[in-house]
């Protein structure tokens, strides 16, 4: 049995696992922090299992854990210079810069043409 995700009536989330999970668990978690990591990993899982949520690709992750923000990270993943992005997506180097560097969080419409720009979902950045 996989860990499922159910909503009260209340709108509470609660999952629900096998008690062998659960305890191993427990015998794991040292602290309230250690249960809270849990309960989003839980939920993690769940989304991607739904398909709510996809897995970046692991360069992706391996720039944002290296403290790249996302589009940055993206953008050295495709092997692309800023020039080139900013180009496609009609915005400034400048601006992309900023958006990198997380200067400035670019508007709904930006991000969604640095997505197409990047070759991307849209959802990846919006």
């Amino acid at each position: 049995m996989k860990p499922q995700i159910i909503t009260t009536p209340m709108g509470e989330r609660l999952v629900i696992i096998p008690l062998e999970l659960y305890e191993a668990m427990r015998a794991q978690a040292n602290d309230a922090e250690d249960w809270e990591d849990l309960a989003i990993c839980l939920e993690r899982l769940h989304d991607l299992e739904t398909g709510k949520d996809e897995l970046l690709p692991e360069e992706v992750s391996r720039y944002l854990l290296s403290g790249d923000s996302l589009v940055k990270a993206i953008r050295r993943w495709r092997g692309v210079t800023q020039a080139e992005v900013a180009e496609k997506a009609g915005i400034g180097q400048g601006y992309l810069s900023e958006i990198e560097t997380r200067e400035k969080k670019g508007t709904e419409e930006t991000l969604t043409r640095l997505a197409a720009a990047l070759d991307v979902p849209t959802k990846w950045l919006v």
